[in-house]
């Protein structure tokens, strides 16, 4: 009989984004020994963000709903815990989100479809709340929606997990991983290999390429393209009918677009211009403002546009925390603490079911 293999750790999570640092983070709160393997890449989805809490807006449907109202509010308790952990005070705004009616048409759907957690303004109120969308004739108010500035949290994380003694750092890419009954080895691209009782295939847009994570292979990157104005004439994060616009601090984030290009991240001059022309459609004083960047992102995308969370039925030393499409900011606090409950065999909190891995 084949000796054991030795266990490099108790767990090895693959990627180093929000949601693999969440997860290690998780992990090591509860005195998990973790290696986190991961290697940057151009168009890592957590840098290039605009950062929406938007489960009221970008929304699914049963469990997956409740998911998403639950992740959303788990972020005041986290950035708590960020700072308290860092000195990193992650800035959240839980202002609300503004769906904004450019016709009557946008109005008749607007007020079809909105949540009843939601509320009508008309064009007065809604003037009166954000007179920068003065030329709205109304909106959507979902009030306990917003956004968190990824770029700060992301660099919260990062500090967090590099202080902690009981998470080790790989800097490496994870080409294969190979499940037993007990154990899951991973094989990196140097030549390396890692194994632990549990890994956790949390690789964003990449997570396909990995041979072994058969589940995985449903995940597709898709490009969004984003700019950055040098103004902020909003409170509020709004939708309009083919975009959106965050304010951040002294700037104003205009996204998104979605395409299937494959691995590039380059941005285009036909996609920059679509951004713009959303974003000015919803905020018209944008259009006098400067465009101080344009940059893109690699979303990994599920068909049903919903995350994969939970093990391989026939190898459980095998996890998946991937596919979180449009919603990983969103997820990353909350998946962190359903893997962590994962690996160390604690009650789930949230039926996961609508995430199976085999589901596709």
């Amino acid at each position: 009989m084949p000796a054991a293999p030795k266990l490099t750790s108790e767990a090895i999570v693959v990627g180093g984004g929000l949601i693999g640092l969440a997860i290690a983070a998780a992990l090591a709160e509860r005195k998990v020994s973790v290696t986190l393997i991961s290697e940057r890449r151009p168009g890592e989805a957590s840098p290039a963000a605009a950062g929406m809490l938007a489960p009221s807006v970008e929304r699914a449907s049963g469990p997956a709903h409740d998911f998403g109202i639950a992740a959303r509010d788990r972020y005041p308790s986290f950035v708590d815990f960020l700072a308290e952990r860092t000195g990193v005070r992650v800035p959240v705004n839980r202002l609300g989100i503004l769906q904004v009616a450019l016709s009557e048409k946008g109005i008749r759907g607007l007020k079809k479809t909105a949540l009843p957690t939601s509320r009508w303004l008309n064009a007065k109120e809604l003037k009166e709340l954000e007179p920068a969308l003065s030329h709205g004739l109304g909106a959507v108010f979902s009030p306990d929606d917003g956004a968190v500035d990824n770029t700060i949290l992301l660099a919260a994380l990062e500090k967090l997990c590099a202080a902690s003694d009981r998470i080790r750092r790989v800097s490496d890419a994870v080409i294969a991983v190979d499940p037993a009954r007990n154990s899951c080895t991973v094989r990196a691209q140097s030549g390396a290999q890692h194994t632990a009782r549990r890994v956790v295939i949390s690789a964003g847009a990449w997570a396909g390429k990995i041979t072994g994570a058969r589940f995985a292979r449903a995940v597709e990157p898709a490009r969004g393209q984003l700019v950055a104005y040098s103004a902020s004439p909003l409170r509020h994060v709004a939708y309009g009918p083919r975009g959106y616009v965050v304010p951040r601090g002294v700037v104003t984030i205009g996204g998104s677009t979605m395409e299937n290009v494959g691995f590039d991240s380059n941005t285009t001059a036909s996609g920059v211009k679509k951004v713009r022309t959303a974003a000015e459609e919803i905020c018209p004083g944008l259009a006098s403002a400067q465009r101080t960047d344009a940059w893109a992102g690699l979303r990994p995308i599920t068909p049903d546009m919903l995350p994969m969370l939970g093990p391989d039925p026939e190898h459980p030393s095998l996890i998946y925390a991937c596919g979180h499409s449009r919603n990983g900011v969103l997820m990353a606090p909350l998946t962190g603490d359903l893997i962590a409950d994962l690996v160390t065999e604690s009650p789930l909190s949230h039926d996961l079911s609508q995430f199976r891995p085999d589901r596709f």
